[in-house]
């Protein structure tokens, strides 16, 4: 795309084309059972979303949107998670529900009262982050199921969990769906 003239010697913003941000991913087993709530949820309340199975993640931190890949920004915040030390942990979402979101793309989420350990790596990890320099936006932890246009009010699931045993920093192709590892750093201890 080449930069519009609004405005006499003023361009147009380019779009924003690449986002950084770190998770954690349930593994096959919790995949398995996530995807059953999530046919369960679409059956119950005529949802016609589609299910995220491919890009099932718990956000941690979003480090920014960019209108191309950030390599300088991605080398630092590899970095710094190089740098977080901390013991593997369990997670566990017991309940559904939307979040306010754009009309017609309410995300359906997972939620729980579990998540002490996504906490824990969260300062964890932020820390490491302001050290690399880097300003992140850290996540409520909830694990997006799909977008939808109906609103599906909070009520509880059968609970889905997992030990947490590393975390990723994803590389998204936005709007696109696609999403890209570019590191994964395992939790010892």
């Amino acid at each position: 795309m080449t930069d519009q003239l609004l405005f006499p010697g003023m361009a147009a913003a380019r779009p924003l084309t690449d986002g950084l941000f770190f998770a954690i991913v349930p593994g096959a087993l919790a995949r398995a059972s996530i995807g059953a709530i999530t046919q369960d949820l679409r059956d119950k309340y005529a949802l016609t979303g589609k299910p995220l199975a491919e890009r099932l993640h718990v956000s941690l931190h979003g480090i920014g949107e960019y209108p191309s890949f950030p390599g300088e920004i991605a080398a630092r915040a590899i970095e710094a998670a190089a740098s977080v030390a901390m013991a593997p942990f369990e997670v566990t979402f017991d309940r559904a529900m939307s979040f306010s979101g754009k009309a017609g793309q309410l995300p359906l989420v997972l939620v729980g009262e579990a998540t002490e350990g996504v906490a824990a790596l969260q300062q964890a990890l932020g820390g490491a982050l302001a050290k690399a320099g880097l300003a992140a936006r850290r996540s409520t932890p909830h694990l997006t199921l799909l977008y939808d246009v109906r609103r599906v009010d909070e009520q509880p699931v059968a609970p889905i969990g997992w030990t947490v045993r590393q975390f990723v920093l994803v590389h998204s192709l936005l709007g696109r769906g696609v999403y890209k590892s570019l590191g994964r750093w395992p939790l010892r201890g």
